[in-house]
Formats: structure tokens, sequence, C-alpha cells
């Protein structure tokens, strides 16, 4: 049994640690997960799982694994930012029409108030 690992082996033992380390450390943040962070982490592992599989076809798994999570990260930032852009762009225009329905039942209001009160001048 060989004792001594290879430098693959201890490129990948150290990637995994500091994943997980960062993943830790962004957990104890605090707050909810938003979407651009969630597509980014998918991106992540997705990317390092196929740039994984790609490198070890070549006979460098760590180093596919780290430049497919990289690439993954980018993308899966790119499409969650999209994502909360929409949900951002949503929310505003329900404020919107909240705010329009509150000023609407206002001038109803003002308009019965207008009607009883030109009922007593006839």
């Amino acid at each position: 049994m060989n004792i001594y690992r290879s430098p693959v082996k201890k490129l990948s033992v150290f990637v995994a640690g500091s994943v997980l380390a960062a993943t830790l450390v962004a957990g104890c943040a605090g707050g909810g997960i938003t979407k651009r962070e969630a597509g980014a982490g998918i991106g992540a592992l997705g990317g390092a799982s196929a740039g994984g599989l790609i490198g070890s076809a070549v006979h460098h798994p760590a180093a596919g694994a780290a430049i497919g999570a990289a690439l993954g990260l980018g993308a899966g930032a790119l499409v969650g930012d999209q994502l909360q852009g929409r949900d951002n762009q949503a929310y505003e225009q329900d404020q919107q029409i909240y705010r329009n329905q509150q000023e609407l039942d206002r001038q109803r209001r003002d308009i019965d108030q207008l009607r009883r009160r030109g009922d007593d001048y006839y």
C-alpha cells in the first residue's frame, strides 16, 4: 500500500476541502439564499461534475473539475441573476398595482363624497 499521495489527489482533496469550507462559511452568513447564489452553486457543482468527467478522459480530473466549476459558477450566477432580476421586477410591479388600487379606492371615496354633497344643493 502506497502511503504517499499523488499531486493530483492532493490537489483534488485541497479543492474539495476549499469548496466545503467556502460553503460552510457562506451558509453561516445569514439571510436566505438568493436565486443568484443558488444558480451559482448549482452551476459550480454541475460544472465540476462535467469538468471532472471530461478531465478524467484526458487524465487530469482535478484540473477538469476546477475549470468546470469555475465556468459553471459563472454561468450559474448569470442565470440566477436573470431569475432574481425577474423576481425583483415582478415584486415592483405588484407594489405599483397595490399603490394604484389604493389611489383608485381613494378617488372613488372622493367621488361618492362629492355626489353626496351635490345632492344637498338640489
